[in-house]
């Protein structure tokens, strides 16, 4: 309950922040649409919990609700945070420049808020099936809850139609959730041209560069290649300074521009035919790929500068900080995940857009705290990707422990190395950055082969070891990555999915850190492999719309319970000879407020095929056999 009253205490300082919405210069279209979908996601919460639970209860059987309301506290605070900073009163300028292309309300509070939607309306569900005291309300509820996980309801339609509202996906946010983007870019563009026609002769030479930047990265009828611009508009700037060089790179510098930090990008080579490829990065827009805000050229001396967001260090220097000398592990469960997901939704979207990384290792992993910082939660973005004719040439290539068998392969051989990475070989990567967050360890450091020796084992199969205490339902997922067949690895997508409904079997199960720590009854893997098989459209390279979230993971409910429901049908059999029928099942539903079978509250609490399965075996040891008509009588 006081995470939830703590919910209304952020929504009411979003409401007061956007009394003054009209100063809002960048996105004010954005913020306002986070604002709504965070309100309505409030009403609904408290309509399901006015429609399931007893207030009086709250201390004892509103417990399964606590951890979900407290990681929906969190993504409310960081939305407050963003509608704050966009308030924040600094020089015009640097903004729309920083922000233009910016879709961070949209793709990552709005994520965020639509994966933990669904866990919060299962547990007050699961609240709900122990609630009140009218045992005839309770089995009505129990039987309403079965019957919405069934098959039938898991069509996108069906769902959207049947269930928008109650997961915040109706036809109105998906329509303005497309569009918001749009609308502020317009926005933007109308004032840059204003501020052009009206002020010209008040702007300073720097401000009408800044205007000429903007004009034509904002305006989609320019043609790509004329968003470069001349290199003097950021050399000749006063302000502008370079403080120091980035690793060991000397292509990457930390640089000062309009009063703010930024990364700049320095290469030289043939602009020219470079030209489309970098047109294409400055076209780039995601929360977890280090945006690139804006490039210039040098034609005369074939020079090249990319501005570039600064992030606080990239992820291996963090793990070794965190680390430190007595090798702890880094991160939580939970935040390990979370960081998990957000490296795999970058790469869903670069492979979405036909681009392959080819280095993807923790050093091109950068990190930040989160403006709201609880619990060591993260904002990872992935870097180091495109304009693979520069890299090749200008810097080391992927160490060993990093690179896919078929990669090691294709060097072993002598051959060119761009044509074997692929999307299955950044998947293989991607592994092996899961098992440095998982462990703190870089894969392989405690092994005694180098050099050609570990590329060799490396081919052969050889994987490193994860310590005993590794969930497996983490773990087989890693192993999945890094298969020795590039078929057998997931995509993005796939990665995506799975990493969503584990982090919703943490939040159901906050003692995921105790010894005897509950598991999940069935492989998340194989439940994306069957419904991969089901829904053609999942296997897809097109990117999904943050819209679909909340019925991918109703689609993976409705899959578990038919798993677990199959795998006692199984073993009923082998042990009762034949799977429970139909009216059997409805036993179920009638023996529970039956003191003499002294079940626990869990089996009440989850799923009812497990519970069956787990009378039927007590049945079965004291060779009794309960049907339909038995109940009735007793």
């Amino acid at each position: 309950m006081e995470q939830f009253r703590q919910l209304g205490e952020v929504l009411g300082s979003m409401k007061t922040l956007l009394v003054f919405r009209d100063e809002i210069q960048v996105n004010p279209r954005q913020c306002s649409l986070l604002f709504d979908i965070l309100s309505f996601a409030h009403d609904t919460i408290a309509e399901e919990i006015r429609q399931n639970l007893r207030f009086k209860e709250k201390n004892s059987k509103w417990k399964d609700l606590e951890h979900p309301l407290k990681e929906l506290l969190r993504i409310y605070k960081e939305g407050e945070s963003y509608i704050r900073q966009s308030l924040e009163i600094k020089d015009w300028w640097l903004k729309a420049l920083t922000l233009y292309q910016n879709s961070d309300c949209v793709e990552f509070h709005i994520h965020n808020l639509l994966c933990c939607i669904p866990i919060v309306i299962e547990a007050i569900e699961s609240a709900g099936e122990i609630a009140g005291l009218d045992h005839v309300g309770m089995q009505m509820r129990r039987l309403v809850f079965s019957k919405k996980y069934q098959k039938e309801c898991s069509h996108l339609k069906h769902f959207q139609w049947r269930y928008g509202k109650q997961y915040l996906i109706t036809s109105e946010f998906c329509d303005r959730l497309d569009e918001v983007w749009r609308e502020d870019r317009w926005r933007l563009l109308n004032k840059v041209r204003e501020k052009k026609d009206l002020y010209s002769t008040n702007l300073t030479k720097q401000e009408k560069r800044l205007t000429d930047l903007l004009l034509r990265n904002l305006d989609d009828s320019e043609h790509s290649i004329r968003k470069l611009l001349n290199a003097s508009i950021l050399l000749e700037t006063k302000d502008y300074q370079v403080r120091r060089r980035l690793g060991g790179d000397s292509q990457y510098k930390e640089i000062i521009w309009l009063g703010e930090h930024f990364v700049l990008r320095h290469f030289f080579g043939d602009i020219e035919t470079l030209a489309p490829e970098i047109a294409q990065l400055l076209s780039l827009s995601h929360p977890n790929i280090l945006e690139l805000l804006c490039g210039f050229t040098d034609d005369e001396k074939k020079q090249c500068f990319l501005v570039m967001e600064l992030m606080s260090r990239d992820l291996s220097s963090y793990i070794k900080e965190i680390c430190g000398p007595r090798r702890r592990i880094p991160f939580t469960l939970p935040v390990a995940v979370d960081l998990m997901l957000q490296i795999a939704r970058g790469m869903e979207y670069l492979h979405s857009k036909q681009i392959y990384h080819g280095d993807l290792t923790p050093s091109n992993v950068l990190v930040r705290a989160k403006s709201i910082s609880t619990d060591w939660y993260l904002h990872a973005k992935v870097s180091g990707f495109g304009l693979s004719s520069i890299k090749n040439s200008c810097q080391k290539t992927q160490p060993i422990i990093w690179c896919a068998p078929e990669v090691l392969a294709e060097q072993e051989g002598g051959t060119a190395t761009s044509a074997k990475y692929s999307q299955k070989s950044d998947v293989y990567s991607f592994g092996m950055i899961c098992f440095e967050l998982l462990t703190g360890k870089v894969p392989f450091e405690d092994s005694h082969l180098q050099g050609d020796t570990m590329s060799r084992n490396i081919r052969a199969g050889e994987r490193p070891l994860f310590p005993f205490y590794t969930p497996k339902y983490v773990t087989s997922l890693t192993k999945k990555c890094w298969h020795a067949d590039p078929n057998q690895r997931p995509s993005f997508s796939s990665i995506c999915r799975i990493l969503r409904y584990i982090k919703r079997f943490l939040v159901m199960n906050p003692d995921h850190s105790q010894p005897e720590a509950p598991m999940p009854i069935v492989d998340y893997c194989d439940i994306e492999a069957g419904l991969l098989r089901e829904i053609s459209s999942w296997g897809a390279s097109a990117l999904f719309p943050v819209s679909q979230i909340p019925h991918q993971m109703f689609v993976y409910k409705v899959a578990e319970k038919e798993k677990i429901l199959s795998n006692f049908k199984e073993k009923g059999s082998e042990s009762e000879s034949e799977a429970p029928k139909p009216g059997e099942l409805l036993v179920i539903h009638r023996i529970q407020n039956y003191p003499k079978l002294q079940c626990t509250r869990y089996l009440f609490q989850h799923d009812y095929h497990v519970l069956y399965f787990k009378l039927s075996t007590v049945f079965h040891f004291t060779n009794i056999i309960f049907k339909s008509s038995q109940i009735e009588e007793a």
